[in-house]
């Protein structure tokens, strides 16, 4: 795999209360993916551009939420969520985690 394809996999870090605590009790870290990453692919973006080792991948879809502007109707975009597990003795310093 190029190293253009695993910069496109990771599109952001994505925060939230339920991410922080599972990476503060679980070590596990939730990003946006792109909605063609597999977990290959994000196991090995992770791996690369933190310096870290991956212990498992769990991923998703989420679907766009319906939303209303007067009277039109329309969708956010989907989008793919990926759950980073950890190894033990590896952590993910994020800008604002200090």
């Amino acid at each position: 795999m190029n190293e253009e394809r695993l910069l496109k996999v990771l599109v952001a870090p994505h925060v939230s209360e339920k991410g922080t605590m599972l990476a503060e009790l679980n070590n596990q870290h939730v990003f946006k993916v792109a909605v063609d990453a597999t977990r290959v692919e994000v196991k090995k973006a992770v791996e690369s551009l933190f310096d870290v080792k991956v212990n498992s991948v769990r991923m998703l879809n989420q679907q766009g939420k319906r939303k209303r502007m007067g009277v039109h109707a329309g969708r956010r975009k989907h989008w793919k969520k990926a759950y980073v597990t950890l190894e033990a003795g590896h952590d993910i310093q994020l800008a604002g985690n200090e």
